[in-house]
C-alpha cells in the first residue's frame, strides 16, 4: 500500500511555496497526501501586501473528528508552522494519530540568509528547537541552526564551520540531521549526519535564488525517502529536482520556481 503522509504548513491561494508545492509533488511521487493548514493566505509574502487567517483555533475540531474516524499517518512532514501555539498542536498530532513505525520530518522554517522571517522572534525559535527532540529527520538551513544553537552566522565557511554546527544542533535531537543550502568549494547541497561521519552531497551552485526551493526540497526529499530512498538518495533526488526547477523558471517569474514544468517532465 502507498504511504500516507500528513503535512502541516500554511496554505498560500496564489504563490509556488508550502502547502501548494507540498501537495502535488507528494502525490505525483505515489504517497497519499494529507492536508494540515495552519492559515490560509491571499497570497504568499514576497508580493506587497497579503491577508492572513488563521486556522489555529479550528484544528482541535480537526483532531476530535480525526479521531472519530480513526485517522493515523505513516508520516509527518511539517513546514511552515508560523505560530508557537502550533507546535504544541504539531506535538499533540504526533502523539495521537502516528502508524507504527511513523517517520516525522520537520522543516523548522523561520529563516535564512541569517535572519529570521518577518513575525518569528527567539520564542518561536525556542519552540522549534523544543520540537524537533521529536524530529526523525530534520532539514533546517545554515541559518535555521545557527539560531536554535547560538552559533554564529557567517556567510563564508568551510567543513569545519558546518562540523561544528552539527556538533551543536545534535545536542537537540536524536534524529538524522540534514543542513539544506550548504556551499563549499563553488558547489551548494546538504551535510547529512545520521550518528556516523559527516556526508556531504553536493552539486552545482546556480546563479539565480528563488523563492519557495526550500519547501520543494523537502517535499521531494520526503517523497523519495517515503519510497525507500536513503538519505543521500533524497538529498540527491530533491536537490537535482531544485535545481531543475531553477534552470526551468523564467526570469519574469519572481514568486517562485516553476515546479510544474519539472514534475511534469518526471
Amino acid at each position: 500500500m502507498n504511504k500516507r503522509i500528513l503535512t502541516m504548513q500554511d496554505l498560500s491561494c496564489v504563490g509556488q511555496c508550502s502547502l501548494t508545492v507540498a501537495l502535488p509533488v507528494l502525490s505525483a511521487y505515489g504517497v497519499e497526501t494529507c492536508v494540515l493548514p495552519t492559515a490560509v493566505l491571499s497570497n504568499h509574502t514576497m508580493f506587497k501586501s497579503w491577508s492572513y487567517l488563521d486556522i489555529t483555533p479550528e484544528i482541535p475540531n480537526i483532531f476530535g473528528y480525526w479521531r472519530e474516524n480513526g485517522f493515523k499517518f505513516d508520516a509527518f512532514l511539517l513546514g511552515y508552522l508560523g505560530k508557537k501555539e502550533l507546535m504544541n498542536l504539531a506535538e499533540k498530532c504526533f502523539s495521537d494519530f502516528s502508524a507504527p513505525g511513523a517517520v516525522r520530518i520537520i522543516d523548522p522554517a523561520f529563516g535564512d540568509n541569517g535572519k529570521l522571517y518577518g513575525g518569528f522572534d527567539g520564542n518561536y525559535v525556542l519552540a522549534m528547537r523544543d520540537l524537533v527532540r521529536l524530529a526523525d529527520v530534520i532539514v533546517p538551513n545554515i541559518t535555521e541552526v545557527c539560531y536554535m544553537t547560538g552559533l554564529d552566522y557567517m556567510e563564508k565557511y568551510d567543513k569545519s564551520y558546518i562540523e561544528t554546527a552539527m556538533g551543536e544542533m545534535k545536542k537537540y535531537t536524536k534524529g538524522a540531521i540534514i543542513i539544506t543550502g550548504v556551499e563549499l568549494e563553488g558547489k551548494i547541497g546538504e551535510a547529512i549526519y545520521d550518528g556516523g561521519e559527516i556526508r556531504y552531497v553536493l552539486s552545482e551552485l546556480l546563479p539565480k535564488r528563488l523563492h519557495g526551493t526550500g519547501d520543494i526540497f523537502a517535499s521531494v526529499f520526503a517523497a523519495t525517502y517515503l519510497n525507500g530512498g536513503s538519505l543521500d538518495e533524497s538529498c540527491r533526488a530533491a536537490g537535482e529536482f531544485v535545481a531543475d526547477c531553477i534552470r526551468n523558471t523564467s526570469d519574469e517569474h519572481f514568486y517562485g520556481a516553476e515546479f510544474e514544468k519539472v514534475l511534469k517532465s518526471r
